[in-house]
């Protein structure tokens, strides 16, 4: 029966990794691996979508393509750039923001994050939006002609600048100016609006028609980059990296840069509320547009020969305004994030925002970890100690789960000797092997799956907690102690990592030995496989699974000793 409680574990612990792995690829916006959709549903995607498309009655559909057929004239300049020309650029800064502003369409190039430190470099500012020989990343807007054709101001037309460029000491807020000249009859004006301490920009598009009749046009918002990873991504864990669309519909929709380069990305791309967004770990950008405004939603990829390599992809909204008299004018409200994933501070913004900051499919467990970890590091003020007393709390809640799963494998650890003996008498004897088995546990009183369950409840969680811990930007240059000067990267002397290889072994030593030679040896294996990946994961998540370690052995240990089971160590056996 020992055995039979081992494979089945073995069987339980294979198939939790399959499923892990399956979500892990889903998460990350590729296709499942091991349970993939029937390929009629992926085939008739694309259909449907292009027909809801071509159907809609929302106005900003058709505009679309005119939006799109803007940008793909661009032709990249020799620094690699997707604008055909470059106009001055105006650096701009606030308190937490070093931005570069383009007169030419009054483009967003550049954002560079005073509080957050390069990967690479620590000495300087982490870097966003960008425009140069190695990234594209920006931010644009302008605006497209409705039912009647026409040429009006777009991300592509010189604009003038006025306003200050720097947010001063004593100042609350900081209001930039780019205006177009008359375009088509209508000029434009963006004034964009920054906000001490925040990565939020107020962006307001004003409409002014010249023109002798009415006029209906459409305003575009789009984030445009290229689809390399950022740099210094780890390739030992993986993150997202590309855009993603909610609407109170469909919520949080990731697409994935390959699916939209084979146009089979499937998204909602008609709704009157939500966002788009250009994600990846850590930080994010946003278009937000007022709820109640109807809008268009596209994601596309864009080829731009002679700019970076894998360029560009687009995610766009395209909204009507309302028409305009001659002589008149009309102003459009929107929000541009472009900042950290700071979860209070995205819940603050809109309505699923702090989605960006995704935890997959665990969010429902995630989301409160988070706030228990924020709460304790209010109160701690050090993120490696706060990890440390999180997990010291998910283990007193779940303590007596635990006690039961260690008291079961106790009473196994008490019979082995027995089960052994037996084993070696009867192994000629399969089925009189098996009775004798099941007698032995039913006179000890002894429930061979007893250590299963508890334990088995407790994997979402702690699951959770890994993707907290990954996510949480707060990590980033955070130090918890001595040689820890960032728990969001590796330990860079691997002690954490040894130390966690060695409580994962002596933990392994602690549990009763396998009677099967072979399944002693994989008891053995499978930590010392599971640690190598630890040596390249950030040392937050090392110092979580340390203590998980640590408590564990301390809580096995009491309740052996307590159930008359002296601890032993059992070292494995490779001849």
């Amino acid at each position: 029966m020992n055995d039979i409680r081992r494979t089945i574990l073995w069987v339980i612990f294979g198939f939790s990794m399959v499923l892990l792995w399956d979500k892990w690829q889903i998460h990350n916006g590729h296709k499942p691996t091991f349970f993939p959709a029937p390929p009629g549903e992926v085939s008739a995607a694309a259909p449907a979508a292009a027909k809801a498309a071509s159907d809609a009655s929302v106005p900003g559909a058709a505009p679309v393509a005119s939006a799109t057929s803007a940008l793909a004239t661009a032709t990249p300049d020799a620094a690699g750039s997707a604008t055909p020309a470059r106009g001055e650029r105006i650096s701009v800064r606030t308190d937490v923001l070093a931005l570069e502003f383009d007169t030419l369409g009054g483009t967003l190039v550049g954002s560079q994050f005073l509080k957050y430190g390069d990967t690479a470099d620590k000495s300087k500012q982490f870097v966003l939006l960008d425009d140069s020989k190695d990234r594209v990343y920006l931010a644009q807007s302008g605006v497209v002609a409705g039912a009647v054709p026409g040429n009006f101001p777009t991300h592509k037309t010189p604009m003038a600048f006025s306003g200050a460029t720097t947010l001063q000491d004593g100042q609350d807020s900081l209001e930039l100016r780019f205006s177009s000249p008359e375009v088509g009859g209508i000029s434009l004006v963006k004034t964009y609006t920054l906000h001490r301490g925040s990565y939020a920009i107020g962006v307001r598009h004003t409409l002014s028609n010249h023109l002798d009749a009415a006029v209906a046009p459409q305003l575009y918002l789009q984030l445009m980059r290229d689809g390399n990873k950022p740099s210094g991504e780890s390739s030992f864990y993986s993150t997202f990296t590309g855009p993603a669309v909610y609407t109170e519909a469909k919520k949080y929709q990731k697409v994935e840069f390959s699916a939209i380069k084979k146009k089979s990305a499937d998204y909602e791309k008609q709704a009157s509320n939500g966002y788009i967004a250009m994600v990846q770990h850590y930080f994010a950008s946003a278009w937000v547009l007022p709820d109640g405004v109807a809008r268009s939603i596209s994601l596309d990829h864009i080829d731009m020969p002679g700019a970076v390599a894998d360029c560009c992809y687009r995610a766009a909204m395209v909204a009507p305004v309302a028409a305009i008299a001659p002589g008149a004018s009309a102003s459009v409200e929107a929000t541009l994030f472009v900042g950290p994933q700071e979860e209070k501070m995205l819940e603050a913004l809109t309505p699923g925002l702090e989605l960006l900051k995704d935890y997959g499919w665990l969010t429902i467990l995630a989301k409160p970890l988070y706030w228990l970890l924020d709460q304790l590091h209010r109160v701690i003020q050090n993120w490696g100690w706060s990890i440390v007393a999180l997990v010291l709390l998910l283990k007193i809640a779940f303590y007596w789960l635990n006690a039961k799963a260690y008291a079961s494998m106790a009473k196994m650890k008490s019979v082995n000797p027995k089960i052994m003996e037996m084993r070696e008498r009867l192994k000629d004897n399969p089925q009189q092997m098996q009775q004798e088995m099941m007698r032995i546990y039913r006179e000890e009183k002894v429930n061979p799956m007893g250590g299963c369950f508890p334990i088995m409840v407790q994997i979402p969680v702690f699951i959770a907690l890994y993707w907290v811990l990954l996510s949480t930007v707060e990590m980033r240059n955070a130090p918890w102690m001595g040689w820890i000067h960032d728990l969001s990267a590796p330990d860079p002397y691997f002690i954490l990592p040894i130390v966690m290889t060695l409580t994962t072994l002596l933990q392994t030593a602690l549990n009763p030995a396998p009677p099967d030679p072979m399944q002693a040896k994989m008891m053995w294996f499978m930590p010392l496989a599971f640690s190598v990946m630890f040596f390249f994961f950030p040392s937050g998540l090392v110092v979580y699974w340390i203590t998980n370690n640590i408590l564990s052995i301390a809580q096995q240990w009491i309740i052996n000793t307590r159930m008359g089971v002296p601890p032993q160590f059992n070292l494995p056996k490779f001849k």
